[in-house]
């Protein structure tokens, strides 16, 4: 069994209307959640697959920190699919510089967010003080190094070039990945 806490604001997604969403979430990843919307607290207790059960917590946490629960069952596609946390805290110096560190991510009608997302194919939600990511290891991976570079104060063009050459470099080794020789 493991314990995910989550912002009391998210607690009525996570639940959805009637029970629905948490009736799916328990369902596909096989497990059982007891949700403590008092405090956040949830509890995720395995009931299946263990592979499955595993991913349980890891969409609980996605939900709470922004994601609709469709995103976060993404998760459950595939093996592969990962869900990562950037602490945009971390690199903020004050409130203000967070504020602006967040806006720096999101972009001009959340447009660098957006590219983020078309550019790797990975999903990307700004909530709070931390940015979530699912997607593929590399996807996930790229869209890090996006935006700690961002973070880092590089210009957004530089930025762009990059994810785009990252695109790139993921097309040619899919088109190489499916390959049959002869």
């Amino acid at each position: 069994m493991q314990h995910v806490k989550i912002p009391q604001d998210r607690i009525g997604v996570l639940i959805g209307e009637g029970g629905e969403t948490m009736r799916e979430i328990e369902s596909r990843a096989e497990v059982r959640l007891d949700i403590d919307s008092e405090n956040g607290k949830v509890e995720v207790e395995k009931t299946g697959d263990p592979i499955r059960g595993l991913k349980g917590p890891e969409i609980v946490k996605a939900i709470g920190r922004g994601f609709a629960p469709d995103e976060a069952l993404t998760l459950l596609d595939d093996d592969m699919m990962m869900f990562d946390v950037i602490d945009i805290d971390a690199a903020a110096r004050n409130k203000n510089d967070l504020e602006r560190q967040k806006g720096r991510l999101i972009g001009e009608n959340g447009r660098t967010r957006e590219l983020m997302e078309e550019l790797t194919g990975a999903s990307v939600v700004i909530y709070g003080t931390t940015m979530g990511v699912i997607g593929s290891p590399k996807q996930v991976d790229v869209v890090r190094s996006a935006a700690e570079m961002i973070l880092d104060g590089a210009p957004h063009g530089s930025v762009y070039s990059f994810l785009e050459r990252k695109r790139n470099e993921m097309k040619r080794e899919g088109m190489e990945f499916h390959q049959f020789p002869g």
